[in-house]
C-alpha cells in the first residue's frame, strides 16, 4: 500500500469518528530551542506523601461540557478566524479546539543579578467572544469545556490552586497545597489536574557572564538549566480537590521550569528532558516512579503540543522540512503512533492542536529562511496543501526581555 492509499484509508476511518481533541499543552510551546551546558548539582529529595483538601466548602465546578460554547464569528466550516489581529482580540478556533487564552512574558528585574519572568494573560470571555486581560495570575490552564481554569497567583511557587469560573471571572474554590506549585495541566477529560511542585520560582533568572560571539564576555539573563528545584507533582481530583503528592528525585538534565503533563489515558505523567536531540520525554507512574512510555506515545515529542489525534490513530511530530526561499511553506510529519513510521506530511512549522481528525492548528512562518521568524496561526488539513490563516502575523519583539504572545488551547 503506497502513501496516498494509507492517507485515504486513514481519513476514511476517521470520518465516522469525531471524539474530542486533546487539550493543548501550549503554554509550553518552544518557539526557540537552545541547549545549554549541563551543570551538575548535588541534592536530596524528600519523598513523603501528602493529601490536600478543599479550603472552602462551595459548590463544585464542573468542566463545562454541557454549557454554551463561544460561537461568535463561527463559519459553516467550524472556523473562527481573525487574520487581521495579532494577538487576537476576538475568539479564534477551528473544529473542537478554541484559543482559550494567550499570554506574553516579560523579565522583571528584582536586583542587579536576579529577575523573574512574569506572564500576563488574556482570557476568553465566552459571553462576548473576546479576550480580556487578567493580571492576577502567574500561570493559567483551561479545562475542556471552557468553563473552568486552574490558576496560580503571583509569587511562585504558589501554596494554593484556584479554580476560576471563566464566565464570572471569580475564583469559586481554592485548593491548598503543602508543596509549592509552579505549573498546572488538566487531563484529557478535565477531571484530573497535575500540579508540578518546585522549591523555588521556576521562572527565576540570574544574570551571568557568558562568552559572546567575538569571544568577549557578555552578561546575559539565564534560567537555571541543570539546577531545577522541581520536587514532584500532585495528581488532584478536580471535583473534590484532593489527591496525593509524589516526589520525583532532582535531575540535572532538565530546565528550571519543566512541568509535568498527563498521558492521553491519564495513568502516567511525562515531562521533557534535554539530551542529544530535541523533544525527548520521560514518563512516570502516578506515584512518581520512572516508567516506560505508553505504546501509543513512545514516538511522540515533548515539544510538539498537538501529540495524538482525537481517535489516537495519528501522531503529530515536528518540522519535517522548510522550502528554502519560499515563505510560509513548511511541512511537519504525521506518524503512525504505534510504529513511528511516517504516514504523510502536513503543512505547518509547529503543530499546536488537533481541530478534528484531519485538521490541525499550527504556527506557519510568512517569511523566508533568511529573514526574521514571523509566524501566524493557521489551519492545515491532511491531504491538502491549503492553509487557512487564523490570526495575524506575530512580529518579532525587539526587546530581548519580552516574549511575544503564546497561545493556550482547549477543547470546546
Amino acid at each position: 500500500m503506497n502513501v496516498e492509499e494509507l492517507v485515504r484509508q486513514s481519513l476514511r476511518e476517521q470520518a465516522g469518528q469525531q471524539p474530542p481533541v486533546d487539550a493543548g499543552f501550549a503554554d509550553r510551546v518552544l518557539a526557540v530551542r537552545r541547549r545549554r551546558r549541563t551543570r551538575r548539582i548535588a541534592s536530596v529529595a524528600a519523598a513523603t506523601a501528602a493529601v490536600v483538601g478543599i479550603a472552602v466548602a462551595v459548590p463544585l465546578l464542573g468542566t463545562g461540557k454541557d454549557d454554551a460554547r463561544p460561537a461568535v464569528g463561527l463559519r459553516t466550516d467550524g472556523v473562527q478566524a481573525h487574520p487581521d489581529q495579532s494577538p487576537p482580540r476576538d475568539v479564534v478556533g477551528a473544529g473542537e479546539t478554541v484559543l482559550a487564552a494567550h499570554y506574553t512574558s516579560e523579565l522583571r528585574v528584582r536586583s542587579e543579578k536576579r529577575g523573574t519572568v512574569e506572564r500576563t494573560y488574556w482570557l476568553l470571555d465566552a459571553k462576548t467572544g473576546t479576550y480580556k486581560r487578567d493580571t492576577r495570575w502567574s500561570f493559567v490552564a483551561v479545562a475542556p469545556g471552557l468553563k473552568t481554569a486552574a490558576v496560580l497567583e503571583r509569587g511562585l511557587p504558589a501554596h494554593r490552586i484556584g479554580l476560576l469560573d471563566l464566565a464570572s471571572g471569580r475564583v469559586e474554590r481554592w485548593i491548598p497545597v503543602q508543596h509549592g506549585v509552579g505549573g498546572v495541566a488538566f487531563g484529557h477529560d478535565g477531571g484530573k489536574l497535575v500540579a508540578t511542585t518546585y522549591g523555588q520560582d521556576p521562572d527565576l533568572r540570574t544574570k551571568e557572564k557568558m562568552d559572546g560571539p567575538d569571544g568577549r564576555p557578555v552578561w546575559q539573563w539565564n534560567s537555571a538549566y541543570g539546577r531545577s528545584s522541581r520536587s514532584g507533582f500532585y495528581v488532584l481530583d478536580v471535583a473534590h480537590g484532593t489527591g496525593p503528592w509524589s516526589a520525583v528525585p532532582p535531575e540535572a538534565d532538565i530546565n528550571a521550569r519543566q512541568d509535568f503533563a498527563f498521558s492521553r489515558a491519564g495513568d502516567r505523567v511525562y515531562a521533557q528532558y534535554i539530551g542529544g536531540r530535541d523533544g525527548l520525554q520521560r514518563f512516570y507512574s502516578l506515584d512518581g516512579a520512572r516508567t516506560a512510555a505508553p505504546a501509543e506515545e513512545k514516538h511522540l515529542r515533548s515539544d510538539v503540543p498537538a501529540r495524538l489525534s482525537p481517535d489516537g490513530r495519528l501522531a503529530a511530530l515536528g518540522l519535517s522540512k522548510e522550502v528554502d526561499g519560499d515563505p510560509g511553506r513548511s511541512y511537519s510529519s504525521i506518524l503512525d503512533p504505534r510504529t513511528g513510521k511516517e504516514i504523510t506530511k502536513v503543512r505547518g512549522a509547529e503543530l499546536l492542536a488537533w481541530a478534528d481528525g484531519k485538521r490541525l492548528i499550527a504556527w506557519e512562518r510568512v517569511t523566508g529562511l533568511d529573514e526574521p521568524y514571523r509566524p501566524r496561526l493557521v489551519l492545515v488539513t491532511l491531504g491538502s496543501d491549503k492553509v487557512v490563516p487564523l490570526s495575524g502575523v506575530r512580529e518579532p519583539d525587539k526587546d530581548m526581555q519580552r516574549q511575544n504572545w503564546e497561545p493556550v488551547f482547549a477543547r470546546r
